[in-house]
Order: C-alpha cells, then sequence, then structure tokens
C-alpha cells in the first residue's frame, strides 16, 4: 500500500513533467555536496528545475503521462533537470559544469516529448538557443541594410565631392 507522501510526490512529479519542455535524466552519484549545491545553483540561474527522485515514483510519473523511455534512465541514482522555457538550456549547463567535474552524467533526454537516447546530449549541447539564433538573425538581416546604407552614403560623398569641386572651379 503506497504511502500518502508517495502518492503526492507522484502527483506532483506527473504534473511537473507534463509542462516541462525537456526533461534531462541524469545520473549524479559520485558528486560531493558542494559539487551538487554548485550544480544546483547553475541550474537555478539558468531557470532550470533540478530535483532528485526516486525511480520508483519516476516511473508512475513518466507512465501517467504516457511517455516512451528506456528502462536504462531508472538504473542507479536519478536526478532530473526540468526545462519549462527554453529545451537546450539544461544540456549546456550540464556540458559547462561537465569540463570541471566528470558528472552528472546524461542517461537519457525526453526533448518536447519525444525520448532522445544519451548519445543524443553532445548534439543537443552544441546546438544555438533560442536567443543566440534571434540574434544571428537580426545580424543576418541588418547586413544587407548596412551594406545598401554604406554604398548610398559613399555615392552621396562623391556627388558632394563633385558639386563642391564644381563650385570651386566656377568661384
Amino acid at each position: 500500500m503506497p504511502s500518502e507522501i508517495n502518492i503526492r510526490n507522484v502527483e506532483i512529479l506527473t504534473e511537473k513533467l507534463s509542462k516541462a519542455k525537456a526533461i534531462y535524466f541524469t545520473d549524479y552519484l559520485g558528486l560531493n555536496v558542494g559539487e551538487i549545491t554548485n550544480l544546483r545553483r547553475n541550474f537555478f540561474l539558468s531557470g532550470i528545475e533540478y530535483c532528485v527522485t526516486k525511480n520508483s515514483l519516476l516511473k508512475l510519473a513518466i507512465e501517467n503521462n504516457d511517455f516512451k523511455v528506456s528502462d536504462e534512465i531508472f538504473d542507479g541514482s536519478t536526478a532530473i533537470a526540468l526545462s519549462y522555457e527554453e529545451s537546450i538550456t539544461p544540456a549546456k549547463v550540464i556540458k559547462r559544469f561537465t569540463k570541471d567535474h566528470d558528472l552528472p552524467l546524461v542517461k537519457g533526454i525526453l526533448f518536447e516529448g519525444d525520448y532522445l537516447p544519451k548519445e543524443e546530449f553532445q548534439t543537443l549541447a552544441e546546438m544555438l538557443s533560442r536567443d543566440e539564433l534571434l540574434a544571428k538573425f537580426a545580424m543576418m538581416l541588418s547586413s544587407p541594410l548596412q551594406k545598401l546604407a554604406s554604398t548610398l552614403n559613399g555615392q552621396m560623398l562623391k556627388v558632394i565631392g563633385l558639386l563642391n569641386s564644381i563650385k570651386d572651379e566656377k568661384s
């Protein structure tokens, strides 16, 4: 018979999973308290929720949301990174953190409803975020306009120079 606390935790976890755009399943075992605290801070500053969960409760919450995932995400200790806004951000935080540490290891990813195996993590970590893509697009749009303005400005300067030389000749 499940306890009231576990039933409530499954309900909360089910709701969180249903709202998340991306869920990164990680193995954190081996990080000390200071490293975990630092990782949580990095996630928090990026707007990502990072929490440790029991595999049995996670499995029930995933079933409640009808997600299809690999059973290997339930092996060992599990912490999940939940992103409600930007799907790529958790991958970037994990990639930055693992430059100095060996952990956390990504076990799998639920990316906007689709399950991706852990091998896809590097691809996601190297993708540009939405904000980076928008900035790049804005630069691409402004570049031709700047070239046009520069070309027109150069031609105008030539016309002004020509008019000034005609004025100097006549005076």
